[in-house]
């Protein structure tokens, strides 16, 4: 009956963990979700904090939007297509019940999301604007194909109770967990060089979660030639949270300025329909969401058509070190780490009608002592370029693409501790093509 139990909480861990966290597969570190707007993709969002070339700055820095003196609708979308290759797996079985070893089959996982993106800057007057921003911060689609790893565990019979053991398709399944976050914000131009500004965000998330194990039925030790499939996971989970963000802009002239900002990020609470294996009593899932710092710079080269912009953020993810639930059970450890992301970029303005624009990203994996197949994370790096065409002075058309591209990283993917671990070695590596396209009407 132990263990029993410890098969069955260390499954619910994974399965858990899996459905809330992974992330848009090679998009960004974590589950961090670089999206918010066709110009800053195509550039790799260097500078993105302060250039202020349409009403999307708001997502990165509110006091970008003393800048503007004209009203501004912006609205798009951008669509991600990644993959993933998982290699070279080989599943283990726990040692107390032999520890065997077998080579699971290669995969590719391929997804497709599109993102929207919406936002308004209104100035009030010299000093105040307002905005309205819809977007997401944070998001995943992650599909295992229904036969990969199944029949790889047991169910082993003929003893006081069946002892469940778990294949190597309990780390993988279904995931597609979405979020949306709406922004009220704020700028206040304090002189000709400084203004600041700060927004509300008001989060909302949902996921939906499907995991089963196809298992061979054991008596003892001699297999009976038949299966059994267990649902081991079924969850439909959403849940709203609430954070703010502060920002500044320092002007030098009207060719150099740099912004600074900070995002505050919630602990979130997901609830709704969470079952395993009939058991819908473990409380609501408590997810410790990552405050981010940016600091951006933007400079236009002296009479040229030329102009250089960067980009650092900080994103704390050693907030993310476990997840727990509301009733106090721990579910997985991660220990993840803080990390960076490196942008650097170029626009070149051609004429009244043409921009384009190129950029680079160095974004640094969250995952140090822990590793995990179903948040597949490594270095990453971004290749960016994009235009601009101008139909008018008050309509804009933005296009941006990015091809990422990450290292190849050795997983070590477990479940349970000791001799009650079952064991996942795998290599994955992760790429993604990225398009955006917006529109920018002014008033």
């Amino acid at each position: 009956m132990n263990k029993t139990r410890l098969f069955k909480k260390s499954l619910l861990a994974v399965t858990i963990t899996t459905a809330t966290l992974a992330s848009q597969h090679a998009l960004a570190a974590g589950f961090q979700l670089n999206s918010q707007s066709a110009t800053g993709l195509g550039r790799a969002f260097a500078g993105d904090a302060v250039i202020a070339d349409n009403a999307s700055v708001m997502s990165r820095n509110a006091a970008a939007m003393s800048l503007f003196d004209r009203t501004e609708v912006s609205v798009g979308f951008n669509v991600i297509d990644s993959e993933v290759d998982v290699t070279g797996s080989t599943y283990t079985q726990p040692a107390a019940v032999g520890g065997a070893s077998q080579s699971v089959d290669d995969t590719t996982n391929n997804a497709t999301s599109v993102v929207p993106n919406f936002y308004v800057v209104h100035p009030v007057n010299d000093e105040f604007a307002v905005g309205l921003g819809l977007y997401s911060n944070f998001g995943t689609t992650n599909e295992f194909d229904s036969n990969w790893g199944a029949g790889t565990g047991s169910v082993i019979t003929g003893g006081a109770s069946p002892v469940v053991v778990p294949g190597a398709d309990a780390f993988g399944g279904i995931t597609n967990v979405t979020t949306m976050n709406f922004l009220l914000a704020a700028s206040y131009r304090i002189n000709e060089q400084w203004s600041v500004g700060g927004g509300l965000d008001i989060i909302y998330g949902e996921g939906e979660l499907k995991r089963q194990s196809e298992m061979n039925v054991l008596v003892g030790a001699t297999p009976t030639g038949s299966t059994t499939t267990s649902q081991l996971m079924d969850i439909e989970a959403s849940g709203w949270a609430v954070g703010f963000n502060l920002g500044t802009v320092y002007e030098l002239d009207e060719n150099n300025r740099f912004g600074l900002s900070y995002h505050y990020s919630p602990e979130k609470e997901v609830s709704g329909t969470v079952s395993y294996q009939g058991d819908s009593n473990i409380g609501d899932l408590k997810i410790p969401l990552p405050d981010m710092f940016e600091f951006s710079g933007y400079h236009r080269i002296n009479e040229t058509p030329f102009a250089v912009h960067y980009s650092v953020q900080w994103i704390g993810w050693s907030a993310f070190d476990r997840l727990a639930t509301t009733d106090g059970t721990e579910i997985k450890e991660y220990k993840w780490k803080d990390t960076f992301h490196y942008s650097i970029g170029g626009t070149y303005y051609i004429n009244e009608n043409w921009e384009a624009r190129v950029g680079y990203m160095f974004d640094e994996g969250v995952q140090d002592e822990l590793t995990s197949v179903s948040v597949p994370d490594s270095d990453r790096q971004w290749f960016s370029a994009g235009a601009s065409y101008h139909f008018n002075k008050d309509q804009v058309l933005d296009l941006g693409f990015t091809y990422l591209v990450g290292e190849s990283v050795a997983v070590n993917d477990t479940i349970g501790s000791g001799a009650s671990q079952i064991t996942l070695d795998t290599t994955t590596k992760a790429t993604a093509m990225l398009f955006g396209a917006q529109y920018t009407h002014r008033f």
